[in-house]
């Protein structure tokens, strides 16, 4: 195998590589905006319940009228 060969081989290596990374930054990105999504609905979430000391008195709770 000749030296220049040798330097396609890397080369190409090295775009794969870049092309790896490149799709892992996103996924890491997409990931990030997701688990900064969830904190936000997670903080509304104990909000709420803070906000509501009654302990989840309400509707959701109450007895279907066929009991």
């Amino acid at each position: 195998m000749s030296t220049e060969d040798r330097f396609v081989d890397i080369e190409i290596k090295i775009a794969h590589q870049e092309d790896m990374v490149e799709s892992l930054n996103q996924r890491i990105y997409e990931q990030q905006k997701q688990i900064d999504k969830l904190e936000q609905m997670l903080h509304a979430l104990a909000q709420h319940v803070r906000d509501n000391p009654q302990g989840g008195q309400g509707p959701l709770n109450e007895r279907p009228p066929h009991y």
